[in-house]
């Protein structure tokens, strides 16, 4: 059983750590609130992220990242904006090796750099991946059927990756295009806000 850690422990980071539990693995989920931490571990929901969902009483949450970053795979679920701080946190822990599989979508402030940017610097020299798509993280808790991609430089790697957290309604596509995944993820936030917008004015269709 591969050990994955997912850090994030908003609603997000929550769906995910059902979904790699449900793909067999055990799973730590990392958040900054004590309050989130405890729901998971004694009441097994997030009901501050994601309530209503039921978690498997497998999934261990914990505040102390040098304990979640003891693992064989990190998914780092933390939100763009917020990538770079924890990321340079998860330095002094992450083991040689140990691959980091971005999960937010989204462009930095400021920088103007893609979230794979700012992992080659933070963590240097950590294999990298991106796991994207349109997807709700209420029905992959849910486990309704979802299709992401999970990209990486080295296709070996998203490969593994990819059949190792993927199950029968959460298999990630892999592929080879990290930059374009971080891409289309990033620009189909601003697609679907400007749809809202559209439908909100009661524009129609076109």
């Amino acid at each position: 059983m591969k050990r994955i850690a997912v850090i994030g422990g908003g609603a997000w980071g929550t769906a995910l750590a059902a979904a790699v539990r449900r793909a067999g693995c055990a799973a730590t989920l990392w958040a900054r609130d004590p309050d989130v931490v405890e729901a998971v571990n004694a009441r097994h929901e997030n009901s501050r992220y994601l309530a209503g969902v039921t978690l498997d009483p497998e999934i261990r949450a914990t505040t102390d990242l040098a304990e979640a970053a003891d693992a064989d795979v990190l998914l780092l679920v933390a939100p763009a904006q917020h990538t770079r701080r924890v990321s340079s946190d998860l330095a002094a822990f992450l083991k040689p090796g140990v691959p980091v599989v971005i999960c937010a979508k989204g462009v930095e402030s400021g920088s103007g750099a893609l979230m794979s940017e700012v992992i080659a610097e933070t963590l240097p020299g950590a294999p990298v991946a991106v796991l994207s798509g349109p997807s709700f993280a209420a029905e992959v808790a849910r486990d309704k059927p979802t299709a992401l991609t999970l990209a990486a430089a080295d296709m070996a790697l998203a490969e593994r990756l990819a059949a190792l957290i993927g199950s029968a309604n959460f298999p990630p596509y892999h592929g080879d295009d990290p930059i374009g995944v971080q891409i289309g993820g990033a620009v189909k936030n601003v697609i679907a806000i400007a749809c809202g917008i559209a439908e909100g004015r009661g524009l129609g269709d076109n």
